[in-house]
């Protein structure tokens, strides 16, 4: 797959991305993280914009850690089921 450049807008400033992804999908993933950090300073009005992202990125890997968790535990139920 080719490289494809994306022009997404974060948080009012604009981003080109390039990644072996569709479109679609990286605009998607933008527009998940403008969502997020649009969502905390609306909270948060007087929050800094570097503090809302660096509050989102925690966020967001505390997400993928428990689904990650999730994830494990049912590889683990279905090699246990599968041996049984």
């Amino acid at each position: 797959m080719n490289a494809t450049r994306v022009e997404v807008h974060i948080a009012d400033d604009k981003y080109v991305l390039k990644a072996d992804l569709p479109a679609e999908y990286i605009k998607s993933l933008a527009k998940e993280v403008d969502d997020r950090i649009d969502e905390l300073i609306t909270r948060n009005p007087r929050l800094p914009l570097h503090k809302a992202a660096v509050l989102t990125a925690i966020n967001l890997a505390d997400e993928l850690a428990k689904l990650q968790e999730s994830y494990d535990s049912l590889v683990q139920l279905i090699e246990r089921d599968e041996t049984a």
